[in-house]
């Protein structure tokens, strides 16, 4: 892979934030960014080259399009429509369904973050609900249930039959990737979970399977090396210095939105970061993907987003909400 097209990742180092701070996006990484170009707040989001592509979703698909599989690399996403298919409904269930929802209010509210008012009310911005420690453990019990439930589909149903991955695939898929990032970070935070609610006994296929997830990025990340961190202002002079990692795809003219190419609009999630907008020039639209582009001091990038869980809007009607 060339130079002009490196893979720049940002993610949060806080394993009990289940959003990132604002200098994880790369259009926010330099301080001569300007502010509007920076609104997004959570994580993963993923650079190649000079496009920006926000949510997991759309990440998953946007790195099997632009990095074919291969014997180096095999693909991430299923092949068959029927494997396809179960990859979309996790892909929507563990959001739309409400279990990261449910596995956020588990984070424990003895840890000192609960007792920095700045750190509650960032929070509560993000999710639209207070985020005090007596919202969080009024809301506990009713969280665990659900995510106990979550849990036992998976020891019950999925992995019942023995099976290492949910496709029975020899190795992770996308599927797995899908199913498993709530489950492995609520996991990872002690004390989320109490032993009596699910632990390697009661739910031992679900627990086994988490470890060998681990097990595999670990021997991922072994095989590729160490990759290079980068300071802020260093990912962005990448981004801005990189050729675009792919070509227009114009704008549906048919899209019910009502939208048209080089409208200004603005772009956010639906079910957290609602009023965190990305606003630029619209120049992609299609029933899977939004793209923008914003300009910033020290040039253009494209910000893409899933069409699913966002939503696109002409700036001016802001005024109108």
């Amino acid at each position: 892979m060339s130079s002009s097209r490196d893979i720049i990742s940002g993610t949060s180092t806080s394993a009990t934030s289940p959003s990132p701070n604002a200098s994880n996006h790369p259009s926010c990484l330099a301080p001569t960014s300007p502010p509007s170009a920076c609104s997004y707040r959570r994580i993963p989001i993923v650079a190649v080259g000079r496009d920006l592509y926000n949510d997991t979703r759309l990440i998953l698909s946007k790195l099997d399009e632009l990095f074919p599989a291969s014997s180096e690399h095999p693909a991430l996403s299923p092949t068959t429509p029927e494997h396809r298919a179960l990859a979309a409904l996790f892909s929507t269930s563990t959001t739309d369904g409400g279990l990261f929802a449910r596995a956020a209010l588990l984070i424990p509210t003895s840890l000192p973050l609960f007792k920095d008012p700045k750190f509650t009310a960032d929070r509560a911005s993000m999710s639209g609900r207070p985020w005090s420690a007596a919202f969080l453990g009024r809301a506990r019990p009713d969280s665990l249930v659900e995510v106990r439930a979550a849990i036992a589909f998976l020891e019950h149903d999925l992995l019942a039959g023995g099976r290492k991955w949910l496709l029975n695939t020899p190795q992770v898929s996308s599927v797995d990737l899908e199913a498993i990032w709530p489950l492995h970070w609520v996991f990872g935070m002690p004390g989320a979970i109490p032993a009596e609610v699910a632990s390697k006994e009661t739910f031992p296929k679900v627990f086994a399977w988490v470890d060998r997830f681990n097990a595999a990025v670990g021997a991922a990340r072994k095989a590729n090396g160490k990759a290079k961190a980068l300071k802020g202002f260093e990912a962005a002079e990448k981004i801005w210095g990189s050729e675009w990692a792919e070509g227009l795809k114009g704008v549906d003219e048919w899209d019910p939105v009502g939208l048209k190419a080089g409208q200004e609009v603005l772009v956010h999630p639906t079910d957290s970061g609602v009023t965190h907008k990305d606003r630029g020039t619209l120049v992609g639209l299609d029933g899977e993907e939004i793209v923008i582009e914003v300009k910033t001091q020290k040039g253009t990038v494209r910000v893409h987003a899933p069409r699913h869980g966002f939503r696109v809007l002409a700036a001016q009607e802001e005024t109108k909400l």
